[in-house]
């Protein structure tokens, strides 16, 4: 992030009251946007137990590896599409499985990421001023266009806040907002801080800050370190894109899809096999398309952006009408979000013919396809709805003109148990009979990962179909 701000496209020169001005808009947009908006409000809005912008949605409608200074090796794409691989391929043994394995290489990292910062900055406490808001104010009026365009990279700090509210199903509320606090946040803070630290001594190592932290025996190590963890990181992206599409099933804007519970108490530990191997053939596409990791920033400081303003906005709507919070005091709190999230989404959206272009794309077909599909579904229950009818009307009809009763079991599937299904009306009104045993089987989903087994099957009887 801090190498974006001041050596990537719109690099800014590593002045000191250009590194404060930086450092206090990434503490803010940190503290406002991950430890406020998210972690204390929009983390509330859960769909039993499931995070994301679909949760939101359904809650209103009920239903890269070089060292510092070396040019990339032909070895870097070939490895991460190997990488990619690997890492999907172990998405079938469930979040839990995989977190046991990655909780400590993450760890590790931020520990590594905090004690990396500490020393530059006790070398230079200065630093510390940048916690005023007023450095990044300044920042902003001195630098003009220049100054708004940076927050595209100032942006970086804050992108993994929507796949944090998306993996809520995955890892709980209350372990989220702990760890942020008490680990995640200050080990982040201690590395930016120092990373800023570092430039007010040494702006010339502004192409690289995070490696100059590094004494020469450290850089492979951290190197290593960090590709872990940032193939880690890529799960909890894989893991929301799982939540994400159970919940656009449930509310019909996709078809079903065969959805594996990876743990016997968490409802929201799930693996999608179609969903994972779609996501590793589309993510290795854009690894070959773009070629580095400056060009994908372009194209997911947009998404992120786009996502974080429609989440803001359908917050506002959960707050007021399904909660009942008072519609002066949230417009208030809501506008400070919007504000923010504007400002994020139109410095990046400068973006769009360097790459930013293909997430508006990529959404705007699936959005196109999720409209078609829930509006095919509607159109197809409504022409169903009309050629079956209640159980008191069949009643009613088959007292007035009984039909002939054969022996036998018939097995009808039914996606509504309070009304006949229309293949038994289809095969009454051809055959003109009745089996002597009719059942009718119908499917419900239950809030649980695992029934327990006498709970599974349940049986009602009733004697219109007995003869």
């Amino acid at each position: 992030a801090i190498r974006e701000c001041f050596h990537g496209e719109y690099g800014i020169a590593a002045t000191p009251a250009n590194v404060l001005g930086v450092l206090s808009l990434m503490f803010w947009s940190l503290t406002i946007i991950v430890t406020i908006k998210y972690l204390t409000f929009i983390l509330r809005a859960d769909n039993k137990g499931e995070g994301g912008v679909i949760a939101l949605t359904s809650l209103i409608r009920p239903q890269g590896l070089r060292k510092p200074g070396m040019r990339p090796t032909p070895f870097v794409i070939p490895l991460t599409i190997i990488i990619l691989m690997a890492l999907f391929f172990l998405q079938r043994r469930g979040t839990a499985k995989v977190g046991s394995l990655f909780g400590p290489v993450i760890f590790l990292w931020f520990s590594v990421l905090a004690l990396l910062g500490i020393g530059k900055i006790i070398a230079c406490p200065r630093i510390l001023a940048a916690f005023s808001p007023w450095y990044g104010l300044q920042f902003l009026l001195h630098n003009h266009l220049h100054g708004f365009l940076v927050l595209g990279a100032v942006f970086l700090v804050v992108t993994g806040a929507e796949a944090l509210y998306a993996d809520l199903g995955h890892f709980g509320t209350r372990p989220i907002r702990l760890v942020w606090i008490a680990f995640v946040l200050p080990a982040l803070l201690l590395n930016y801080f120092g990373q800023g630290a570092l430039l007010l001594a040494r702006p010339e190592a502004a192409h690289d800050p995070f490696f100059a932290l590094l004494p020469r025996w450290g850089v492979i190590p951290i190197i290593i370190l960090a590709t872990a963890a940032t193939i880690i990181a890529s799960q909890a992206v894989i893991s929301g894109a799982f939540s994400l599409t159970r919940q656009a099933i449930q509310l019909g804007y996709l078809p079903r899809m065969k959805i594996i519970h990876t743990a016997a108490r968490h409802m929201g530990q799930i693996y999608v096999p179609l969903v994972n191997w779609v996501l590793m053939i589309c993510t290795i596409g854009l690894v070959l398309g773009f070629q580095s990791s400056s060009k994908l920033a372009a194209a997911y400081g947009v998404a992120v952006t786009s996502t974080m303003l429609i989440s803001t906005i359908l917050f506002y709507v959960v707050a007021t009408e399904r909660w009942g919070w008072k519609k002066s005091a949230v417009l208030v709190l809501v506008a400070v979000f919007v504000i923010v999230d504007t400002a994020f989404f139109l410095a990046n959206i400068s973006k769009v013919l360097h790459g930013a272009w293909f997430p508006l794309v990529i959404g705007g077909v699936i959005f196109f396809l999720m409209v078609i599909w829930r509006r095919g579904r509607k159109i197809t229950r409504d022409q169903i709805r009309s050629l079956t009818m209640s159980f008191k009307a069949f009643q009613e009809m088959i007292a007035e003109d009984p039909p002939q009763r054969v022996k036998g079991q018939a097995v009808f599937m039914t996606g509504n148990p309070d009304s006949v299904p229309v293949a038994l009306l289809h095969n009454l009104k051809h055959n003109k009979i009745l089996h002597s045993e009719i059942a009718l089987l119908h499917f419900d989903t239950s809030e649980l990962p695992r029934v327990p087994n006498d709970q599974k099957v349940e049986v009602e009887w009733a004697a219109v179909f007995t003869g």
